[in-house]
């Protein structure tokens, strides 16, 4: 791992270095990023790309947390509230009303970047198995808590729920972004939707 900034301005500086290689990722493709490429789109020397990144994996694998970091900033107060039927129904229609505004064109960030880069390496994989834990955590969270309060059967697996929950949001996000349409992640999320209604103690 490459040097971690404690001023503002090496933060500032490294937060540009990792902006402008995602937004390379983004338009070209992570084959086509090179470390000149990210120098001259940053405005930084090597040796500055050098002090903060070991090399170009690492800068990869810190674009990945680093964009796990925006989505999981982005959504953490409506994660807060997935204790219950109608904080998770919160949930899925923000994750709609963004699919929205952007046109369904956006699909997920993070999916984005691990159709690029999954296979890539063994420590990068691992990145993005860490990133889906961080982001599915709070639902199983959630989903347990609403288990011990009694709201969901004791028999639920909560695990596999919150798998088929957000396996629900990465495809319907996916053919969301395909298909240009929205309508495409309200159907996955309403299929999401039906099991975890069906999980309750009592119908809605």
């Amino acid at each position: 791992m490459g040097h971690t900034p404690t001023t503002a301005r090496g933060r500032a500086t490294r937060g540009r270095i990792l902006d402008a290689a995602a937004d390379l990722i983004q338009r070209h493709g992570v084959a086509a990023v090179t470390l000149d490429a990210v120098e001259r789109a940053a405005g930084v020397g090597r040796s500055q790309l050098y002090h903060y990144f070991d090399d170009r994996d690492d800068l990869i694998r810190s674009v990945v947390h680093a964009t796990v970091d925006k989505v999981l900033a982005a959504q953490e107060p409506l994660l807060l509230e997935v204790g219950s039927l109608a904080g998770i129904e919160r949930w899925f229609d923000a994750i709609v009303a963004n699919g929205t505004r952007q046109d369904a064109v956006g699909g997920c960030a993070i999916g984005s970047l691990a159709s690029q880069l999954g296979g890539q390496d063994e420590l990068t994989r691992q990145a993005f198995v860490d990133a889906f834990a961080r982001w599915e955590a709070p639902l199983i969270a959630g989903l347990r808590w609403m288990q011990e309060s009694g709201e969901l059967r004791p028999d639920v697996d909560v695990t596999e729920l919150a798998d088929l929950t957000m396996a629900a949001i990465q495809g319907g996000l996916l053919l969301a972004q395909i298909r240009r349409t929205p309508d495409q992640l309200r159907h996955a999320l309403n299929g999401a939707r039906a099991a975890l209604k069906d999980a309750l103690t009592s119908p809605p």
